[in-house]
């Protein structure tokens, strides 16, 4: 009897996480592994990630990576390979965000899920830098980022930077003025030798009501909220930047259509072997 209640605990448990997994991947936008490409393996819009000399020159830009120092680091990943940020100058790599990332001017929400290794105290540059940016213009106007602060020990922050015109239409912001729109991890997690998952959550972005949650290995970091600035694209013009002054890895790129619950961050952080885990 005792072993019959056991095999039904586990078919219900299993159950369950097969449950879980069908509904988060029904979310996915995009995905890009990085095992053994650079170009996402789901994507609702371009797959290709792009190389450009700069950001000013980014129609310019050529399908692939065409920089030595940003390459495909093989069996290094958290499952298979991962992409690696070799120095902090480089050249601008981007994924386009039109379709991939569901930005709406009316109400967007969403999940940018990712996972990084490095030892941020020893690996970067003395500068400020951004392992990722999701923004039509820059960082600071309409931008969803995150980074780590540029003196030791290195701190890391989620950043919600609406509209510039808004929130800082003289120049002349202040402190107050970035921590309404920041949350900051201090001391950060991070190591060479392990990989830490980041969930940037959103919701409800360009209302009233909009939400910026950030966890990292399944764990609830802080949130934004009462700001509430418009974030206005041109929808065609954004894009997933990476690696801006970043030197390390990152693996698993997954942007879900959906503010994931906490539950739902911790599902992922636990998956074996990684966002493929759900389409087995």
């Amino acid at each position: 009897m005792m072993f019959s209640i056991l095999r039904i605990l586990f078919f219900l448990t299993s159950y369950v996480a097969v449950s879980q997994h069908k509904q988060l991947k029904d979310h996915i936008l995009f995905y890009s592994s990085f095992d053994g490409k650079s170009s996402a393996d789901i994507a609702v819009g371009d797959n290709n990630i792009y190389t450009a000399e700069n950001y000013k020159k980014t129609a310019a830009a050529k399908a692939g990576l065409h920089d030595t120092n940003i390459v495909l680091a093989k069996r290094q990943g958290l499952v298979g390979d991962a992409i690696h940020f070799k120095q902090a100058k480089t050249a601008a790599v981007f994924y386009k965000a039109y379709k991939n990332v569901g930005y709406s001017s009316s109400s967007w929400s969403g999940t940018i899920s990712f996972w990084l290794r490095l030892d941020p105290n020893k690996t970067l540059a003395p500068h400020y830098c951004d392992p990722i940016c999701i923004t039509d213009s820059k960082w600071s106007d309409a931008g969803l980022w995150v980074d780590f602060t540029n003196h030791t020990p290195r701190r890391f922050r989620y950043g919600a930077m609406g509209d510039i015109g808004v929130w800082d239409p003289n120049n002349d912001s202040d402190e107050t003025d970035w921590n309404k729109r920041t949350i900051t991890v201090d001391p950060s997690p991070f190591q060479s030798e392990s990989w830490t998952h980041v969930a940037m959550v959103f919701s409800e972005v360009n209302t009233t009501a909009s939400e910026f949650r950030l966890y990292l290995d399944g764990k609830f970091q802080g949130v934004i909220k009462g700001v509430n600035d418009p974030f206005t694209w041109q929808a065609e013009n954004g894009k997933i930047m990476l690696g801006l002054g970043y030197i390390g890895f990152m693996d698993e790129l997954t942007i879900f259509d959906k503010p994931l619950k906490s539950e739902e961050v911790k599902t992922i952080f636990v998956l074996k072997n990684g966002i493929k885990s759900m389409f087995e």
